[in-house]
Order: structure tokens, then sequence, then C-alpha cells
């Protein structure tokens, strides 16, 4: 787990060097108090890092009753399936990085299936030519934001035909190859976007879509918009809120860094419509960006829970 997103993107970078189709129906009216409510543990990544079996505990413990979690962790397979046996968790999904996937898949795809994973979620893309990122110096975490910022619709293309390639094995394995959004994929290029070329070329069997909501808000665009466009696409959210007030941006770095995360229903990201919009049986997961300046991290994921959990939809 990484405390900071700069930090997950740079941890990428330096690694990146070396299922099933669901009806497109709503939960328009629906409980979500008997909804299994996760967490995506990248929240807590700080606390997990000291403490990771305390720190599920505790999540378990203000009700989440799944999670998602890296199972790249510095805490071995065996004690990771404990912890989540002990607390009652279940982990449907993991987040890796395409270039791991491209040299050691049958050996994450075996991890996945030990920790009971579903989805296999990739949360950046990445390129043909990695010496475009200048790994190893001391401006790597510039040189990675400055390629992301800068992906073409070449380089978008070619992330595509590699997420198929992947994501046959993954299905062939039993499990559902994902992609995660972040605001940067949402940059006009021409008449379209590196999302919208990559959601055009990419198989929908193949390649299944985590919305970070949040982060696409950041970018000015409405979730809903895109829940109603792919409504067969969208497999898992991850809930996220950012202060109202930011300046949309679709630029990864300090323009993107001006929205402030804050605790689910205190920011701009009208959860109660989106989740309208969403497929029913979508995976939920709340995520909450640091830096935490007004409460813990485990205080705040309490506040996220309560919100979501008495949310009218």
């Amino acid at each position: 787990m990484q405390s900071s997103r700069r930090e997950f993107l740079n941890n990428a970078a330096a690694c990146a060097a070396g299922a099933y189709l669901l009806p497109g129906r709503n939960v328009m009216g629906a409980d979500l108090t008997s909804r299994p409510l996760g967490l995506q543990l990248y929240t807590v990544g700080a606390d997990f890092d000291k403490d990771p079996f305390g720190t599920l505990q505790k999540v378990a413990a203000v009700g989440y009753r799944e999670v998602e979690l890296s199972p790249v962790s510095k805490v071995p397979l065996k004690d990771l399936k404990k912890g989540l046996l002990d607390t009652g968790l279940r982990n449907p999904s993991g987040h890796y990085q395409l270039p791991d996937l491209q040299g050691h898949l049958d050996e994450r795809i075996g991890t996945a299936k030990e920790l009971g994973e579903q989805y296999m979620i990739v949360s950046v893309p990445w390129v043909a030519d990695p010496s475009r990122v200048q790994t190893g110096s001391k401006n790597q975490m510039e040189g990675f934001l400055a390629m992301l910022n800068g992906l073409t619709l070449d380089d978008w293309k070619w992330n595509a035909e590699q997420f198929n390639k992947v994501g046959e094995q993954v299905k062939k394995a039993g499990l559902q190859l994902g992609y995660h959004n972040h605001n940067f994929e949402f940059r006009k290029i021409g008449d379209t976007t590196g999302y919208d070329e990559f959601l055009r070329l990419t198989d929908p069997e193949l390649v299944a879509l985590e919305l970070d909501c949040g982060w696409i808000s950041v970018a000015g665009l409405d979730p809903v918009t895109y829940l109603k466009k792919y409504p067969s696409r969208y497999r898992l959210l991850h809930i996220k809120d950012f202060k109202k007030g930011f300046t949309p941006s679709t630029h990864l770095g300090p323009a993107a860094d001006a929205a402030v995360p804050t605790e689910l229903g205190r920011g701009a990201v009208d959860y109660s419509r989106i989740l309208a919009a969403a497929p029913e049986n979508v995976l939920l997961f709340v995520e909450q960006e640091p830096p935490f300046k007004e409460m813990p991290a485990l205080e705040a994921i309490k506040v996220d829970f309560d919100y979501l959990h008495n949310l009218k939809v």
C-alpha cells in the first residue's frame, strides 16, 4: 500500500521499468444498507503499512465487507489470506500494473485466485518504449507524469492491443481484466479522448471498466454520461469526493492536485444520482485520496461508510 497517489504513481513507474458481463440495469430505489460496501485499501495505506492486520480489523469493524488491494505487497500472501479470513473481508478485486502483468501474468493470476479475486484491475496505462519515462533519475516522477499527460492516440491504440491480449489470458483463467481511470484519460486529442479511443478498441468481453467517479468529475465530465453510454462495461465504481469549487483539469499533477479530497457527502460529487444510473450488481469501493487533514484516515472511512450506507438512491 502507498500513503499518497504521488508515491503510488512513482512506484508504478519504477516497477514498470524493470467475470462476466452484467446486464445494464440500474439500482434506482435500491437499499444500499443491504449492499456489501467495499474499501480500496489505498485509502488507509499508511495505517496498513504500519499494522496490516490491525487495519483490516478496523476496516471490518466500521462495517465494510469487501476490500480492494494490491497483491504485490510487503505482506506475505499466506498472511494476507489469513488476515482476510480472520476479519471476514472478501477481496473480489485487486490493482495491478500492465508491465507487471505482461512479465508475470501466470504468477499474478495465481495470486489473484489465492485471494479470491474476480477482477484484476490495471490502474494506469503504459507505453511501448519505457525509455520515455527516464526511470531511475531524480526526475522520475516528473517523467512519468509527463508520459501519462502526453499519451497519443497511437499510445492508446497500443494499450488497447496489450489489454486485449492480457485480457484474453485472464479470461481463460476464469477471471476478468479491467481498467481504472484517473483524469488524464479525458484530455481531448482531436475530436476524441484517450479514454474513448481505449473503450472503442478494447473487447468488452476481455476488458471491463472500473469507473473512478471522483477523477472523472475532476476532469469536468459527468460519470452518469458514461454509465448510461456503456452500461454493460462498468462492473466496479470508485466512490470518492472532492471539495466544491475546483477547476476541472485533465492534467495529472499540480493542476489536478488543486482538487482537494474530502469525505463523501462533503464535496461536489452527487452520488445519489450516480448510483441511480449504475449497473445493478456493480461493486462499490469507497476510496478517499490523501492527505487527511481534517481527520485520520480510519475516522474518515467511517464518515464515508455512514454516508454511503444511508444514501437514498
